[in-house]
């Protein structure tokens, strides 16, 4: 049994899919363990540090996946990097199969069993293998420490001799994992946070962090929840609705930070040029959907921009921006799912395509895509 962590291929990813303490585990279960030769040194993990947990270095990508039983990546591999790749081998990694068909078919065509983690139902036993909220913690935390880095204030109120500086006013759209973790890490910074959410329950987990809640509570809003937890599309009246209060309490912050996304849809967009035009120069928007379209009609990817006086950052790959603790995460989320494709006793890898784990997050086998919500359409 066989497993490769190549380097990640794609700019701006400085994150890895193993780290020692996992490859120390995978050679517990009986797995010889192939690393690529710097694959870990952007979340600062040096080659050393892989074979002392007992793993080899390969030179190359090819190398390492040479004869893999199972390969474990950050992003999906490209279709020229699938080609080294055996036949019936386990790819696992974030896959990004929405809207990205032909990507997904050429991992059928490679011949590999290909596992999409981020599909991992939202069931008690795979909350340990959960990479969207290990990744999004992230970047809510993130997003807020790139916000106080670009606000020309402080964030705490304090009371000095020479007066008093007033807390910033801190608002973020979207209680998911990463607005969660956004209030609480800019209500520890000692900012005045607001939030808002289509989701009901939402209310509640605001109000606990301390944060108040802005919503317009009418009886759409009341079932405005997947039974998967996630939020559902809502109606144009409301939108309508929820926009004009949205409008008015943007108006009076310092920093706003939007995270909501809808999965396999476009970034609802939440934060309008007017929106933004209404707010006083040197505010600042980060948007962490801003990969997925954006919440902010004027986010640009990639980039910090300036309109009208405010500041509109749409940092690629946040979570990135912390690759050592994103990658510490990620690989630990990694570990929990590969550790139930494995036969223990017999350290040889028994895939149970019937696990209900197995069955959601399964995108190709066989040479075929398999996964229900991505075979092509007739």
């Amino acid at each position: 049994m066989r497993i490769a962590i190549p380097t990640e291929t794609e700019a701006n990813e400085g994150r890895v899919a193993a780290t020692p303490e996992t490859v120390k585990k995978y050679v517990g279960l009986g797995a010889t363990v192939a690393v690529q030769k710097g694959a870990g040194l952007a979340s600062g993990i040096a080659d050393g540090d892989y074979e002392a947990a007992g793993a080899t270095i390969a030179a190359t990508a090819e190398e390492a996946v040479k004869d893999a039983d199972i390969v474990l990546r950050v992003r999906r591999p490209s279709a020229a990097e699938l080609s080294s790749f055996k036949k019936g081998a386990l790819v696992v990694a974030v896959m990004d199969p929405y809207g990205n068909e032909a990507a997904v078919q050429a991992l059928a065509e490679a011949g590999v069993a290909a596992f999409a983690m981020e599909l991992m139902p939202r069931i008690t036993r795979a909350q340990v293998m959960d990479v969207l909220s290990s990744q999004a913690n992230l970047a809510g935390y993130r997003a807020v420490i790139d916000a106080a880095a670009e606000y020309g204030r402080a964030l705490p109120m304090m009371m000095t001799a020479a007066g008093t500086v007033p807390a910033a006013k801190v608002f973020v759209m979207g209680a998911g994992v990463a607005g969660l973790q956004a209030i609480a890490t800019a209500r520890r910074l000692g900012a005045v946070v607001t939030a808002t959410d289509v989701r009901p329950a939402a209310k509640e987990q605001v109000e606990s962090l301390g944060a108040k809640f802005i919503a317009v509570e009418d009886e759409e809003f009341k079932q405005a929840e997947t039974a998967g937890g996630y939020a559902k599309e809502m109606s144009d009246a409301y939108k309508a609705k929820q926009a004009e209060l949205v409008a008015s309490h943007i108006a009076k912050q310092d920093i706003v930070v939007t995270t909501a996304l809808i999965p396999g849809r476009p970034a609802p967009k939440l934060v309008s040029k007017a929106m933004v035009e209404s707010m006083r120069p040197g505010s600042v928007i980060v948007d962490l959907a801003v990969e997925r379209g954006g919440n902010c009609e004027v986010a640009k990817p990639g980039k910090v921009v300036m309109h009208n006086g405010v500041k509109i950052v749409g940092h690629l790959n946040v979570p990135g921006r912390l690759a050592a603790t994103a990658s510490s995460l990620y690989a630990k989320n990694l570990y929990a799912f590969v550790e139930t494709l494995i036969d223990k006793k017999a350290k040889a890898l028994a895939v149970n395509w019937d696990d209900e784990l197995v069955k959601a997050t399964c995108l190709t086998r066989d040479g075929a895509v398999i996964h229900p919500a991505f075979q092509p359409k007739a």
